[in-house]
């Protein structure tokens, strides 16, 4: 019985096929593309000489080309990950992407594998659309991540800006150049934008909308509600910076009291598959004697029913909304 060592190969294929996803992408653009690096990406882009106009058409075109394509059969479950992750690549070019790393996969477990053209064929294309499914989402996460810690800092410095008398588009152009990507470059489209003539405020909602952050849809209502009726702005988000700080606070407090009963439900759910396969490949014949038993199929369909119930209940408690 080979399936143990045909389970690793598949575990080894996925891997690579994240990696090889990873590769491509900083390979097409550049090391500034990735989160790792602290740059700003779009004034790396200007200083290289591009006019601010283009610049300002390829970011915001980065940033609203996927959920564009929301209607492409498949593409929908991309959509909304890959454009608060704001990948670079189109629509068409992830697609190419999926069907290039599926043919890879079908030729590595072709070759690795004794299982028939239609497991192989079904494998590869799971292999390779959720290896760039996995992928996005991480960048997703990770993008998030950071535009959350980095948001009560730029409000803060939007507010100093203020204060010493700095109209609220220098703020943000302030913003723009003096944090870190990714939100110096989010802020950056919006002070490009001002400049072209559009309402900060729309901008501000567009932006919030479109990344699904409700602390940048206080800071939109905030600065819409200042331009209607007036006040002190300064004053205003300095009270929203403390707010922000005061809900990740208690955000990571949750998350932190919650993390045991998370990793249990992932352990748990894990455990089973990880002996699974462990057994399998040290005795690859361990279960020969009851495999062709008319219950196998069955009680494993049900056993990962199970596990996998276990995986969405175990969230369900543990999914506090902050």
């Amino acid at each position: 019985m080979q399936f143990g060592i045909e389970a690793v190969i598949y575990v080894l294929i996925f891997g690579g096929v994240l990696a090889l996803v990873e590769g491509i992408y900083l390979v097409s653009f550049g090391r500034s593309i990735s989160l790792n690096s602290r740059l700003n990406r779009r004034m790396q882009m200007l200083e290289k000489g591009a006019p601010r106009e283009q610049v300002l058409e390829q970011l915001r075109k980065e940033m609203h080309q996927h959920m564009k394509s929301k209607s492409i059969p498949l593409y929908s479950l991309l959509a909304d990950k890959a454009q608060k992750a704001a990948i670079a690549f189109t629509p068409r070019q992830l697609i190419m992407i999926m069907a290039g790393l599926a043919m890879v996969a079908y030729a590595l477990l072709a070759v690795g594998t004794n299982t028939g053209p239609a497991i192989r064929l079904i494998a590869s294309v799971a292999i390779g659309v959720g290896g760039v499914y996995v992928w996005i989402n991480h960048k997703a996460k990770k993008r998030m991540g950071l535009i959350e810690e980095q948001l009560p800092d730029a409000i803060e410095l939007m507010v100093r800006s203020l204060r010493v008398g700095h109209p609220f588009s220098s703020a943000i152009q302030i913003v723009a150049k003096e944090v870190d990507d990714p939100l110096a470059t989010e802020f950056g489209i919006i002070a490009d934008e001002a400049a072209y003539g559009r309402d900060v405020s729309e901008a501000l909602k567009d932006m919030a909308e479109r990344l699904d952050m409700q602390d940048l849809r206080f800071l939109a209502v905030a600065v819409a509600i200042q331009q209607q009726s007036g006040g002190n702005l300064a004053e205003v988000l300095a009270g929203l910076a403390k707010v922000i700080r005061a809900r990740f606070r208690l955000f990571r407090r949750v998350k932190a009291i919650t993390a045991e009963a998370q990793w249990s439900g992932k352990f748990l759910s894990a455990f089973p598959l990880v002996c699974l396969m462990f057994i399998l490949v040290k005795s690859p014949n361990y279960y020969d004697d009851v495999i062709d038993h008319p219950l196998f199929i069955p009680a494993c369909f049900v056993v990962g029913t199970l596990l996998g119930a276990n995986l969405i209940v175990m969230r369900a408690l543990t999914n506090i909304k902050v």
